[in-house]
């Protein structure tokens, strides 16, 4: 079934042609009912074993249980499977879909193709849109059933978004290249905004238990850029919330060391976003999004870290971290002077890290000392020459050259 082409090429219009496509448009609606019963039968059958493996403590009756619940759920899968190449393809082939059977038709085609380059990729999220087209069918369908399919449905897909971002984190330590990593990169904060946008809410209206409230700000957070068109800035800082997010809800599934990556990424997006954008209210937006990036990159990850491959970086982030919680203390005596020296600090430590590759971050680099002249912590030196002997100060200003102890 996997094997057959999804390709949709127009026949030529020829008597024969209209004829099947006639039969092909009575034929359909059967078509329909037929798999829509199969699949309501396949489906019960699931959630039957689905709620005997959760209400049986037998450990060795669970076994046999789950073995069962496996057979039943592939049994479903193919009867959906079989839905869309039997229904939906021949509809989208005679033009008689709807917009979301033609975007079905799309979706399962670009999920069909991953098949060759990427098995395991395709394998997870097949399944993920096997069980999500038949999660809107049953949503028109009798509450009962409803709130039954509900709790299998979280269970599957949340199963499903861990192993497809293990399988990312996974590919991420293999030996790619740059183009390769990147692409692994969009894909995680894409799985990640699927399961949070499609997922997440589910889990909050069954589970219904306090230990979500602390992610309900970011949650609405991420909210807001869910509608209307999404400009760089919004895109990077979209991301920087879903990865603040992750650290919560899929702390094994999603490493720290792969988390870490996706931060440096995010500095690195925040950082050309700066030098490369000409408007400066579009600068000073994106470098107010850096501050918050290395604020996150910090807080919510390099502080939870127990493995550093070198003592030294280790170190140095204890002295960072002291100086960012006396910071902290200043909050409600000084909010502005807070703000201020907060700023300083992350500026210097981020300083640090591009001065490693001076030759390539000479832009962000000049950028930063320009905000620590803003912020009285550096000054401008002039050029003096010898004329007629006497020192006069030269008209062109130029930045002193600070090292980075000195910075």
């Amino acid at each position: 079934m996997e094997e057959r082409s999804l390709r949709i090429y127009n026949s030529e219009r020829t008597f024969f042609s209209k004829i099947t496509s006639t039969i092909s448009k009575l034929l359909i609606p059967t078509k329909i009912g037929i798999n829509g019963m199969i699949i309501a039968m396949k489906r019960n059958n699931v959630l039957k074993a689905y709620e005997a493996i959760n209400t049986t403590e037998n450990q060795e009756k669970k076994e046999a249980l789950t073995k069962k619940f496996d057979e039943t759920y592939a049994l479903y899968l193919e009867s959906i499977d079989k839905y869309i190449m039997d229904s939906i393809y021949k509809k989208v082939k005679n033009d008689t879909a709807t917009e979301f059977e033609k975007e079905a038709m799309s979706q399962y085609y670009m999920i069909t193709h991953l098949k060759e380059s990427g098995y395991t990729e395709y394998k997870y999220k097949k399944q993920i849109y096997l069980i999500g087209l038949d999660y809107q069918n049953v949503l028109n369908e009798k509450e009962k059933l409803i709130e039954r399919y509900k709790k299998f449905y979280l269970n599957q897909t949340e199963n499903l978004y861990k192993g497809l971002l293990k399988h990312f984190s996974i590919r991420l330590a293999d030996n790619i290249t740059d183009g390769e990593k990147q692409e692994i990169y969009n894909k995680i904060f894409k799985t990640l905004e699927e399961y949070i946008s499609n997922i997440l809410p589910i889990k909050f209206e069954i589970e219904k238990n306090d230990s979500y409230k602390e992610i309900i700000d970011e949650f609405d957070n991420f909210d807001r850029f869910t509608v209307g068109k999404l400009d760089q800035n919004d895109v990077i800082e979209k991301n920087m919330i879903l990865l603040g997010l992750s650290r919560k809800l899929f702390t094994h599934s999603l490493p720290l060391v792969v988390a870490e990556q996706c931060y440096i990424k995010l500095l690195k997006d925040a950082r050309s976003l700066i030098v490369d954008t000409k408007v400066l209210r579009k600068q000073e937006k994106a470098y107010s999004l850096l501050i918050n990036i290395i604020e996150e990159y910090n807080a919510k990850l390099l502080s939870t870290k127990i493995y550093w491959e070198k003592p030294a970086q280790r170190e140095e982030y204890k002295k960072f971290w002291d100086k960012y919680k006396e910071i902290e203390k200043q909050k409600d005596e000084n909010y502005d002077e807070y703000i201020k020296q907060k700023e300083i600090l992350f500026i210097k430590s981020d300083l640090e890290k591009v001065y490693t590759n001076e030759n390539k971050y000479y832009k962000i680099i000049k950028f930063y000392k320009n905000k620590l002249v803003e912020l009285g912590v550096m000054r401008n030196l002039y050029n003096s020459y010898a004329s007629e002997g006497r020192y006069t100060k030269s008209k062109n200003k130029v930045k002193a050259k600070v090292s980075k102890k000195a910075v």
